[in-house]
């Protein structure tokens, strides 16, 4: 088999990666060991706070609500000790907007801090979605999967100026409706936070030669939904990082930054650092070059996602079955599925004689839906023989 002696280099590579833990040209992070707090035997033993009375009249109403009690309480205790709720009035508003009753009940579950809000609050800032949303049932699907994102800040004020702030970049309003359903937290943030990273986003554009920040900004944000609540400093230690690692112009990373790679800005910088090492390391045990780690990361940033384990896991898997890691670099998308779907396919089309040499690594990047059908038509055409 082809991919055998790849196979046993990646087997090589995985255990001495559990035995032992080396730097490749990016420095790896070293893990302090948290701090323990030690009791003392002698320590005077500490009489329990008298808790504040709960609201009972808000206990009986939540739980003829359906409410998740317990949940509820677990996320936000403070609103059980309020003397006024107005979570009937709340739940009739959002019934008003189409809500279900479960819906309801899901929402104050999982953000109880709803019901503190004022009907008038709770009006002006639907106006304010409806500005981007052409349907009261559009926001409350987003209510349903994120009730923090509406709930969360009682600022309406705030909310409508990070509107105006985002339409001076150029944004479209089909571009703030993705970024209110997608990443609502950016509405959150005050106008100055989001500032700070346009003006970071604008200034790396300058660092790299560009000479349109505002723009490269903006495809940036189009591209990337969550960069605008992540730390400057992480996109910051993210440009620096890759920048460092690859060997091209400053011109053909701006380009990379303002296209495939936006997607990697709000990865956590230690987890890139770790699973680019990692890639590093296997490329390298495998026989292959720097520069085939180069061009892999450029036509799948992706990969930088996948951890050491899962990534370690999901090659061994495609090389076990008779695919070539030369195939892999060509294909890498197949990545995108998890290793069991890859085992499951592997030995599907293997049980069939199905020559990845001859035929290729194509079928295994197919939706499960075309999988399926394919498999189907080789099977009645083996009946048919």
């Amino acid at each position: 088999m082809a991919a055998v002696p790849g196979l046993r280099n990646l087997l090589t590579f995985h255990r001495s990666l559990k035995l032992q833990c080396r730097s490749v040209l990016i420095p790896s992070f070293s893990y302090e060991n948290p701090v323990r707090k030690l009791c003392s035997s002698s320590e005077k033993n500490v009489e329990p706070q008298p808790q504040s009375p709960q609201n009972e009249s808000l206990l009986e109403n939540l739980n003829l609500m359906g409410v998740d009690v317990r949940m509820a309480r677990q996320r936000q205790p403070g609103v059980f000790r309020k003397s006024f709720t107005n979570e009937r009035d709340v739940a009739q508003f959002l019934q008003g907007k189409g809500a279900s009753l479960s819906e309801i009940a899901g929402i104050i579950s999982r953000y109880p801090r709803a019901i503190t809000r004022s009907i008038e609050h709770l009006e002006q800032r639907w106006e304010l979605w409806k500005n981007i949303f052409e349907t009261d049932e559009e926001i409350v699907r987003i209510l349903d999967r994120s009730p923090e994102s509406f709930f969360r800040s009682s600022d309406n004020g705030n909310l409508e100026k990070n509107l105006a702030f985002l339409s001076t970049l150029g944004l479209t309003s089909k571009d703030l409706h993705r970024l209110l359903a997608t990443a609502p937290r950016t509405f959150s943030n005050s106008v100055k936070l989001n500032k700070l990273m346009v003006e970071l986003l604008e200034d790396i554009c300058a660092e790299l030669g560009g000479t349109n920040p505002e723009q490269f900004a903006k495809d940036i944000i189009c591209r990337n939904l969550y960069v605008l609540i992540r730390s400057t400093k992480r996109v910051r230690a993210n440009v620096d990082l890759i920048k460092a690692y690859v060997t091209l112009s400053d011109e053909e990373v701006l380009a990379l930054l303002q296209g495939r790679w936006a997607c990697i800005l709000d990865l956590s910088n230690e987890c890139m650092r770790r699973n680019l090492n990692n890639l590093h390391q296997m490329m390298a045990s495998l026989g292959f070059q720097k520069a085939d780690v180069e061009n892999l990361i450029i036509s799948y940033p992706k990969i930088l996602y996948i951890g050491p384990d899962t990534l370690n896991s999901k090659m061994e898997s495609l090389l076990k079955g008779g695919i070539t890691m030369q195939q892999i670099l060509e294909k890498p998308k197949v990545l995108d599925y998890s290793e069991k779907t890859l085992t499951a396919r592997l030995m599907q089309l293997t049980s069939m004689g199905y020559d990845f040499q001859r035929m290729g690594i194509s079928i295994l990047d197919m939706s499960k839906k075309r999988f399926d059908a394919k498999m189907k038509k080789n099977l009645l055409d083996c009946y048919d023989e």
